[in-house]
């Protein structure tokens, strides 16, 4: 399964000796998920024990680090979710003042980070990880993409733009829609040809989401303070009761 040029030591054996070593280990075993899951495209086998002989390190040895199997997964994508932030942020940015441009600026990057780094994308959001009770989910290195289109929402709001609908729920709403729009650009297409199509889509999104011009439109409906889905989304990011 493993191999030298993995870099995880798979099936190689290991000195015993970890003694002030837990950091580099914990990157060791993280980087045997991450070829793990490049390699079975999914984390349905993904296993304590696979993991171990992947490292080559026993699987007792991972619990140190790790409480179960979902902490390994979100471990092993946390990169690539922080990836996907880092160029939605940086486009922000270069889009200048204007809130709405920022915000479309980041459903582009969020676009264009899929549609260049397929695998990494279906590994993110494509396939199925393990399920967790949702007083965890709010733990999920995805909360990060999710913060990031709600700060640009409320740049929106603050600036004098209309929503159609309550932050949370718009930005839900938006990355479900740039989700879907992405995930049938792998599924339809296998080169560039739909790149244009796709940003122009996520443009319509935005447009259906945020008012043209800041102020209220008779053609855009303004969203009600609040509504059951924004406040179902608002449970989910809240910490776990104490």
């Amino acid at each position: 399964m493993g191999t030298a040029s993995a870099g995880t030591g798979a099936g190689n054996g290991r000195a015993r000796s970890r003694r002030g070593q837990g950091a580099q280990l914990r990157r060791e075993i993280v980087a045997g998920v991450q070829h793990l899951l490049a390699e079975w495209g999914s984390a349905d086998q993904l296993t304590m024990r696979a993991v171990a002989k992947e490292v080559g390190i026993s699987a007792p040895s991972i619990y140190l680090h790790f409480a179960d199997k979902t902490e390994l997964v979100w471990a092993a994508l946390a990169d690539r979710y922080d990836e996907l932030v880092a160029q939605m942020t940086r486009a922000g940015a270069d889009a200048g003042d204007d809130p709405r441009e920022r915000l479309r600026a980041q459903a582009h990057a969020y676009c264009l980070f899929a549609m260049s780094n397929p695998g990494h994308y279906r590994l993110m959001f494509e396939v199925r990880q393990p399920a967790v009770e949702p007083s965890r989910i709010n733990g999920h290195p995805a909360r990060h993409v999710s913060a990031s289109f709600r700060t640009a929402l409320r740049g929106c709001l603050e600036s004098g733009y209309a929503l159609s609908l309550p932050v949370e729920q718009a930005a839900q709403t938006l990355w479900a829609a740039l989700h879907g729009t992405v995930a049938l650009h792998h599924s339809l297409y296998h080169d560039e040809s739909s790149e244009t199509l796709t940003l122009h889509l996520a443009d319509g999104v935005v447009d259906s989401l945020v008012t043209g011009t800041p102020g209220t439109s008779p053609h855009f409906p303004s969203a009600p303070p609040d509504s059951e889905a924004s406040r179902q989304i608002r449970d989910l990011l809240s910490p776990p009761q104490q």
